[in-house]
């Protein structure tokens, strides 16, 4: 009796112990720091106890993109926020629409990311942020927060994590010995410059690694802070090891100012791509996306704008509504341009066979249709116009050197 009381008491023991440090890795992957990023300043938001953006009617917030927070596809639960007046009242005298930005740590194990898909010409990428303030509404990474137990609305855009040891993870990946190099593209999912990386700079760690292995890299972002990094990328770059993407969504201040709230003004943009060209940087531009009824008025003079800020060549990618990302631009559409949404989603339809979306590979970034088609040829024609190639990846990977498990370089 004495020895089965024993083995009993080790069970539970061990269950026990078992749950404390699963609830502690949930609890350094999902629990906010005290941090805050630079746009959320001590005391900022609402100072009510009470206070849940999940209760925030359906409405435009300032500076962020969606209007609500949609319940993520994997709740049991969902809520749906009425106005009573009561709220109204509160928001109007507490200013409850500046919802602080937190920061918390992604306790990730791997910080390169593999793909197979046949839509994009690279297999690998590193994103150092889940989530992004620069609240673009349209963004195809929004769902992924739901695998947070979080909301692909706000607060994708205001609970943020990052990955403090991706430096040293990218290194002991690269030290892999049987580890093959391609090109690694930085910023796939999230920005690899939105407004944090200002403060953390680990996007610039990062750089730093691949820089020391010689390992290519590529960066695709909407922020103008890229160009901090320029004595970073240009040494790469003169040898054919790196190359950035600048994505150009509208040349429209305003619409550019609700579509991607927190990212950097379209006239920025275009001074970044300059200043990265003239540092010998290729720059690509990525149109993307185009939403008809909305932007692509814009084609032909987005290509000659980029052309004439330093861009080589230049892609395009429709609108993607995947998952939650359909009903937040529908209520996005409704707070922002009344007037458009019946016509804007009528033309998204017609590119997606009457769906608001679909996932196959070949046809999810480009669509099909008459409406779709025109949009190529007008964009391959403004290509062949002013001379730009479309987005290709062709880096160097012949110098790529391992690191050993310390940080140094290996001499075999």
């Amino acid at each position: 009796m004495t020895s089965v009381r024993a083995t009993w008491a080790l069970r539970i023991s061990l269950e026990c112990s078992y749950f404390v440090l699963y609830f502690e890795h949930m609890r350094n992957i999902i629990e906010p720091t005290s941090d805050h990023i630079e746009t959320a300043q001590p005391g900022e938001g609402w100072s009510h106890p009470d206070f849940n953006p999940d209760l925030l009617p359906a409405r435009r917030q300032k500076g962020r993109g969606a209007v609500s927070n949609i319940d993520g596809r994997f709740e049991r639960h969902s809520h749906q926020a009425i106005d009573d007046g009561w709220m109204t009242s509160l928001m109007e005298d507490q200013d409850a629409s500046r919802i602080r930005t937190t920061l918390g740590i992604d306790g990730a194990r791997s910080v390169i990311t593999k793909n197979q898909s046949p839509d994009v010409p690279f297999d690998r990428s590193i994103n150092p942020y889940r989530g992004c303030e620069h609240g673009c509404i349209y963004c195809f990474a929004r769902p992924t927060h739901a695998y947070l137990g979080l909301s692909p609305g706000l607060d994708f855009e205001t609970k943020l994590f990052w990955k403090p040891d991706a430096p040293a993870l990218l290194r002991k990946q690269l030290a892999v010995k049987s580890y093959m190099p391609a090109p690694i593209v930085i910023g796939t999912s999230t920005d690899p410059y939105q407004p944090v990386e200002r403060e953390k700079q680990l996007t610039r760690s990062i750089i730093k690694v691949l820089g020391d292995c010689h390992h290519p890299f590529s960066i695709i972002t909407k922020g103008a802070l890229v160009t901090r990094d320029i004595d970073l990328i240009a040494p790469m770059a003169a040898r054919n090891r790196a190359s950035v993407a600048v994505s150009v969504t509208s040349l429209d201040h305003r619409l550019s100012n609700l579509l991607e709230p927190r990212a950097s003004a379209p006239h920025r943009r275009l001074d970044a791509i300059r200043k990265l060209a003239d540092a010998g940087i290729p720059v690509t531009v990525l149109c993307a996306p185009i939403i008809p009824g909305l932007n692509d008025m814009e084609i032909e003079n987005l290509v000659a704008a980029v052309r004439d800020a330093g861009a080589t060549s230049v892609s395009h990618i429709v609108v993607r509504l995947p998952l939650e990302i359909a009903d937040l631009f529908e209520e996005w559409l409704e707070a922002n341009y009344p007037d458009r949404k019946a016509k804007v989603m009528s033309l998204i339809r017609q590119m997606r066979d009457g769906e608001r979306y679909q996932s196959e590979f070949g046809t999810r970034m480009r669509g099909t249709g008459p409406i779709a088609d025109l949009i190529a040829r007008r964009f391959d024609a403004a290509r062949k116009k002013h001379g730009m190639t479309g987005r290709s990846l062709n880096l160097d990977c012949s110098g790529f050197v391992h690191p050993n498990a310390n940080g140094q370089m290996s001499l075999f």
